[in-house]
């Protein structure tokens, strides 16, 4: 049986053409697309670190899975600024609409048939909260390590964001991050040479 062409991941692909952190002079540049896919890792692995540590049950391969898609809808509405997205209530609302319609738009790109079956992943409003908390964490952890990364590249500019990040994740003080933080975070300090000792 035949199937009418879809455009939905020619253009989620495009994801790595959209640049993270536009207002910030960058020493490394990163995209959607890389961002994606480390937030897919960071978000699996403090999954299975709550089950496997904190009594957890949660679903880390379904966790991972929405984790790369966590910013698709990127690829319609571009990357907004944390500081710009959240400055007032009347902006965070405004884009939290526009976020929901880019949903929309994105999962049309799909076949009818196929839909219902992607959603949960495309519109993060149908995850459970525990998946969305993971996420999030994830998301904010992969933002504290890249500024770090910008540190230690010489570039003051991220100084503020990273003390703000650290500071939000102390205080929701998940403990999977603290343990990440503590068992995997001080090697991203580390030479390749000293990775494979």
């Amino acid at each position: 049986m035949g199937h009418a062409v879809s455009h939905f991941f020619a253009y989620v692909s495009r994801l790595r053409w959209i640049k993270r952190w536009g207002l910030m002079r960058n020493a490394i540049e990163e995209n959607v697309a890389t961002h994606s896919w480390e937030v897919a890792t960071l978000a699996h692995a403090l999954a299975l670190i709550r089950n496997r540590h904190f009594g957890g049950q949660v679903n880390a391969d379904r966790i991972a899975a929405a984790a790369l898609y966590h910013d698709a809808t990127e690829v319609i509405t571009g990357d907004m600024p944390t500081p710009v997205k959240y400055h007032s209530k009347v902006m965070r609302e405004a884009f939290g609409d526009i976020e929901h319609k880019a949903e929309v738009e994105l999962l049309a790109l799909l076949p009818d048939d196929l839909r219902d079956d992607f959603a949960p992943y495309v519109r993060e409003s149908r995850l459970p909260a525990e998946d969305k908390e993971l996420i999030k964490a994830a998301d904010r952890l992969s933002a504290l390590l890249k500024c770090q990364a910008e540190i230690r590249a010489g570039n003051p500019e991220f100084e503020p964001a990273a003390r703000q990040i650290r500071a939000r994740l102390e205080q929701e003080g998940l403990p999977e991050v603290g343990y990440f933080l503590k068992v995997f975070a001080p090697s991203y300090d580390s030479a390749l040479d000293h990775l494979l000792e």
